[in-house]
């Protein structure tokens, strides 16, 4: 039963389509059998976020304006990752660019689908640790500002809703379990 598909697709029209996502529209026949559409946002990239953890257990967030939302953001290090790049390499870009550090160590610590009723995009979080402060290099569309944290306060922010881009919350919540369960 898990494995079975239980729509129809009676007929499917690309409606938009640009370097980063397609929407397509689907004529269905739900699984109850009425019919009706769907609408799919099919993503390009990976979405890969980077929680960098240093020894005294301090992180980095990165603040911006974030368009569809009309408002400021405060976020772990996040980016896209082509399909053609292996994710580990998307995510030391990343953090290099935003934040200006690099890390010694990589762990993926989180697969998740993003909006799974309406998309296929698949975000690989990783812990970035032992780190090296260099030169952030933003790309030009990027307005950011970085700021370093105990990562105790970051996960407060969390834990009172100031944080609610979803990457990041899976993030400090995933690193708040491994801090918990003696991981790091």
């Amino acid at each position: 039963m898990e494995d079975q598909n239980p729509w129809t697709t009676l007929e499917s029209e690309v409606k938009y389509d640009n370097n980063w996502i397609r929407v397509t529209e689907h004529q269905v026949i739900n699984p109850s059998g009425g019919t009706g559409i769907y609408g799919e946002v099919h993503f390009k990239n990976f979405a890969i976020g980077i929680l960098p953890l240093d020894e005294e257990k301090n992180t980095w967030l990165v603040g911006q304006y974030r368009f569809p939302l009309k408002a400021y953001s405060w976020e772990i290090p996040e980016g896209g990752g082509p399909f053609h790049e292996d994710p580990l390499e998307s995510a030391r870009r990343e953090l290099l660019e935003e934040t200006g550090l690099s890390a010694k160590n990589w762990k993926e610590i989180q697969r998740m689908h993003l909006s799974n009723s309406v998309s296929d995009e698949l975000n690989i979080i990783y812990l970035a640790t032992n780190l090296i402060q260099g030169i952030a290099m933003p790309e030009e569309t990027e307005q950011l500002v970085v700021k370093k944290l105990p990562f105790e306060d970051v996960y407060q922010l969390v834990a009172k809703g100031e944080i609610t881009d979803s990457v990041s919350v899976a993030a400090i919540m995933k690193v708040k379990l491994m801090i918990l369960n003696g991981e790091i």
